[in-house]
């Protein structure tokens, strides 16, 4: 275990700043004197000419193997702006690759197999539960809203309230509403009562009309 920090020199090297071309000099044995947090160690090296100190900062980075690598080049190229992805898959390779993660990392903090995760980067998925994709977020340290497209903002926000509210404003029953989008009444019936998931086809077809 390394001692602690004096308040008073912790605030002297989290204050301090090395002069670029500016080294202290390692000649002699250094010890650490105390660690002032996982990264930031203060080293101390005694000799004839007296005692002296140096901040040692650990920088830590995860390894990427080459093919993680080349997969997070061809993800990024031409793009390094998110709102340019329109897709939630192709935000969350974005967002992993950025964070130099792997998928089985996520899948494990979300609780999810791997190769479920993996189907969430495939494109042409449309559906995705909404506390996974706030469990991913969380991983990747940005909002759920950041990765949800319209057709997944809908289903949160309820199907069934907003395809009767549809209705009414259009002033028809639901036989006519059926048939104003070519779709069977009971389809309808089980939307506005919750118990069947509207496809992003129909939604497609009746909300971006």
């Amino acid at each position: 275990m390394y001692r602690k920090c004096y308040r008073g020199l912790t605030a002297l090297f989290e204050n301090f700043e090395l002069e670029v071309g500016k080294k202290a000099s390692f000649e002699g044995k250094w010890h650490v004197f105390c660690n002032i947090n996982s990264q930031l160690y203060v080293m101390v090296c005694h000799s004839n000419s007296g005692v002296r100190y140096a901040p040692l900062y650990i920088h830590s980075f995860p390894f990427l193997r080459p093919h993680f690598l080349a997969e997070a080049e061809k993800v990024n190229i031409g793009s390094d702006d998110p709102v340019n992805f329109i897709t939630i898959a192709d935000k969350l390779r974005y967002y992993r690759h950025r964070n130099g993660l792997l998928q089985r990392e996520v899948a494990d903090y979300v609780g999810i197999e791997r190769t479920t995760y993996s189907a969430y980067e495939e494109d042409g998925r449309d559906y995705y539960p909404y506390d996974t994709l706030q469990r991913i977020a969380e991983f990747l340290k940005v909002k759920a809203t950041d990765l949800v497209d319209d057709y997944n903002t809908f289903l949160r926000d309820g199907q069934a309230h907003q395809v009767k509210a549809l209705r009414n404003k259009m002033k028809m029953t639901q036989a006519e509403f059926a048939a104003h989008f070519d779709i069977t009444k009971e389809q309808i019936k089980k939307w506005e009562q919750g118990k069947a998931r509207m496809t992003k086809k129909f939604w497609e077809r009746i909300f971006l009309r």
